[in-house]
């Protein structure tokens, strides 16, 4: 029943792993995410046709969604204020990219499956689409809120959106 399914993740799973990474935020999250993705994926394996790649993508941004619905992201109390950095230090640039992946953190799964996979994973556009499985105007759309949401977030409105793909 394998047809080629070990061979792909073998040659895939690093890749997934960090396009989930983008999404989550957090590398256990991630792995999580293929897994269960990968799951899926192996369930329907002999009805792919051609490259798996825009069908396991889109099963793990939808995954992602579902689970980023479910789960509460309120802030949690903490009795100490954490210790603000130097703006003299060298840790200002880490502090931007910290900052860039909060704000990118907190578009919608959607904006923000667009921003990893246009971005982060050198999608077309049209690709993006065919992942996501909408339309091209629905992905121009969403990557046009996502980036006016990106501009006018105070904390990054000094950054160079360009950083994204970094």
């Amino acid at each position: 029943m394998d047809d080629g399914f070990a061979e792909y993740v073998a040659h895939r799973h690093l890749r997934l792993c960090r396009m989930a990474y983008l999404l989550t935020g957090d590398w256990g999250r991630a792995e999580d995410l293929v897994q269960t993705a990968l799951t899926k994926a192996w369930q329907a394996w002999r009805r792919i046709e051609g490259n798996p790649d825009p069908y396991v993508y889109r099963i793990i941004v939808n995954t992602h969604a579902t689970w980023w619905r479910r789960s509460w992201r309120g802030e949690l109390p903490v009795e100490t204020l954490p210790e603000t950095a130097d703006p003299d230090d060298r840790a200002s640039a880490v502090d931007d990219q910290v900052a860039l992946w909060a704000a990118v953190g907190a578009l919608s799964p959607r904006q923000r499956a667009v921003i990893v996979l246009h971005y982060f994973e050198g999608r077309t556009l049209t690709q993006v689409a065919a992942i996501l499985g909408c339309s091209l105007g629905a992905v121009k759309s969403q990557l046009g809120r996502a980036l006016t949401r990106l501009r006018v977030d105070p904390d990054i409105r000094t950054l160079n959106l360009e950083e994204l793909q970094r």
